[in-house]
């Protein structure tokens, strides 16, 4: 009669560590995905420049959202010049360094310029929603 005692206690600790290894793997499983989905489109985005000269003058709307990453921008042209940028929305994780990116293609006249160290996603959400609003695309997850 001893012995079943211990046999219980030993089954019972067995079923425990099974259940908290696969809720480890759950919550592993449940972050890893969106994770990787997130770094999937960011790796899609290929920075291009747009020619303005083919700009027709006014207001344009462009957005790039990849889940944790997003931007919305205002762009208006005049004389196939950007003459106004605004960034109307991001959201991001760590990077609040990119939202120089839009002054910076203002200052450069055009999309393509270096990505911000430390918020290189971010910078390329935002280079992407101005590619956008330029060709009517829409990058959305």
């Amino acid at each position: 009669m001893t012995k079943q005692p211990a046999r219980k206690k030993s089954r019972l600790g067995l079923v425990v560590a099974i259940c908290a290894v696969l809720l480890v793997l759950v919550f592993a499983a449940a972050y890893a995905y969106p994770y990787y989905t997130y770094m999937r489109d960011v790796a899609r985005i290929q920075v291009q420049n747009v020619d303005l000269n083919g700009v027709e003058d006014g207001e344009y709307f462009g957005a790039c959202d990849i889940g944790i990453l997003a931007a919305r921008v205002r762009v208006v042209v005049r004389d196939h010049r950007i003459v106004d940028l605004e960034l109307l929305e991001h959201r991001h994780e760590r990077g609040t360094a990119a939202e120089v990116i839009p002054d910076r293609i203002f200052l450069e006249g055009r999309i393509d310029v270096d990505a911000v160290t430390g918020a290189t996603n971010s910078s390329k959400v935002i280079q992407e929603a101005m590619y956008n609003a330029f060709t009517g695309r829409h990058t959305y997850r």
